[in-house]
């Protein structure tokens, strides 16, 4: 039942009766729990400034006591009370205009703890107007905030300006030209290709850095001619020449322009003797010898690049040296190894240490010289250099062998034919046996070692011995 205290303490208790607050309802009113403050909801509220062509919303009619249900003694909502307005509110009212405060005035102030994690991003200047503005006030207040960030600013300070992380589209081009200026691209090189790629650009390195006066240095060069030592003078750039004039033969097999241009001589040209002739004739070594390393660089680069490019098939184009030819892959091996010749040459010249070739490529120039032999013996033989052949044999057929063995790097065992270049050498056929260091093969096979002074090991046919042996200098030539 309803006493006068319920009456008092929650109005009428009977829904039919008049100033129930629900009418038709018997429940009790409710009074609502109050709300969370805005600051413990998390960060602070982004507030907007609305835009000038935006409408401000519209404000919700609040029922007056006689709309109220349950008329005027009814239980009402907690209202916050209104800010005091003061005369600049009143001018600005007047006026039709309204300032919203960017720093968030009027806001309640964000927590200690929130403050404090943005001591960073206000030292960076990396905060909004409105958490700047609520940090500073705080600074004001708070003395621990105020030493942390005033070290935070310094901290700031001392750090680099910050760049623009745009790269610079012209970067790529210039990082490109840059290396490639130093060093040309590299390109997948046949196998048989890579002694003349290697030594190449090793005699190029030693050439980079000489100035003028060692370009002019003396440089002697021997070979083996007629059973005598030759000996001619050139200088360093002379030298250069005669390797650029000698791989023309390689570059005009392949289709690329010849360096001698009208300079060729018509008589013999193909004979590598010859051509350097034709080039020394002309002095451009002696008159510019810094310009003689840059087309020589050039057309080696070619040669490699070709090669790379043309495919398979071109390891076998003849490529012609006077009165014999050579297959495209044994031609640049021969140049390799006149390059790795005379690059020693000029290192002796300028006073320099030169190392020998890669061991597989030493290999592979012994393997050449060696394959070589045979043919070198039959030249001598009808020059009448050499004795002929005991017994003539077929073709394909085994005949009397010498055992070549080659100690050191890139050495090996080879079984030369000594009666025709096209019998085959056999372990079963061999007369005599010669041992020799590779380096000191290669020196006799340049001209660089007479045939009487190579340390060689030897046993067998005395005969058999000295005619491989000066028919191995016989390869050699200017």
């Amino acid at each position: 039942m309803n006493g006068p205290e319920d009456w008092d303490r929650y109005g009428p208790q009977d829904p039919e009766e008049p100033g129930h607050p629900c009418p038709g309802r018997g429940e009790r009113p409710r009074i609502p729990s109050p709300r969370r403050p805005a600051e413990d909801q998390g960060p602070l509220p982004d507030v907007r400034p609305p835009r000038p062509d935006e409408s401000p919303p519209e404000e919700q009619e609040v029922p007056t006591d006689q709309e109220t249900p349950g008329g005027r003694d009814a239980p009402q909502e907690p209202r916050a009370p209104e800010p005091r307005r003061t005369s600049e509110d009143a001018a600005t009212e007047k006026d039709g205009t309204t300032d919203q405060d960017p720093a968030g005035a009027g806001l309640p102030e964000p927590p200690h703890a929130v403050l404090k994690s943005l001591l960073g991003a206000w030292a960076l200047a990396a905060c909004s107007p409105e958490e700047t503005a609520a940090v500073e006030a705080h600074l004001t207040d708070c003395a621990a905030c105020a030493d942390e960030a005033l070290r935070l600013r310094d901290a700031v300070g001392l750090l680099h300006p910050a760049d623009s992380l745009d790269l610079d589209p012209l970067l790529r081009s210039r990082v490109l030209e840059n290396c490639l200026g130093r060093r040309p691209a590299r390109i997948p090189v046949p196998e048989w290709a890579g002694p003349y790629d290697a030594e190449t650009a090793k005699l190029d390195a030693l050439l980079r850095d000489m100035g003028e006066s060692e370009w002019r240095a003396p440089v002697r060069l021997r070979w083996f001619e007629n059973d005598r030592e030759a000996v001619r003078t050139t200088t360093v750039a002379g030298v250069i020449g005669h390797l650029m004039s000698v791989d023309g033969l390689v570059a005009t097999a392949l289709g690329l322009p010849d360096p001698l241009g009208a300079e060729v001589p018509e008589d013999a040209p193909t004979d590598p003797t010859e051509r350097t002739l034709a080039y020394w004739r002309t002095g451009v070594h002696e008159e510019s010898p810094l310009a003689t390393r840059e087309p020589w660089r050039e057309q080696s680069h070619a040669l490699i690049r070709t090669v790379a490019f043309a495919g398979r098939g071109v390891a076998e184009l003849a490529v012609p040296y006077g009165d014999f030819r050579l297959p495209l892959r044994d031609s640049l091996l021969e140049r390799a190894f006149e390059c790795w010749v005379h690059a020693g040459d000029i290192a002796d010249a300028v006073d320099y240490p030169y190392e020998a070739p890669a061991a597989h490529h030493m290999h592979g120039m012994v393997d050449l010289a060696a394959r070589l032999l045979p043919s070198a013996l039959a030249v001598r033989r009808r020059a009448g250099l050499a004795a002929p052949p005991r017994r003539l044999v077929e073709a394909g057929t085994p005949g009397r062998t010498l055992h070549l063995e080659v100690e050191g790097s890139g050495g090996g065992h080879w079984y030369i034919a000594l009666d025709s270049p096209g019998a085959l050498g056999t372990p079963d056929r061999t007369v005599a046996h010669i041992a020799l260091d590779s380096v000191e093969f290669c020196q006799l096979a340049a001209g660089h070692v007479s045939p009487e002074d190579a340390a060689a090991g030897q046993h067998g046919e005395r005969d058999a011995i000295r005619e491989v042996l000066f028919a191995t200098a016989s390869l050699s030539r200017l």
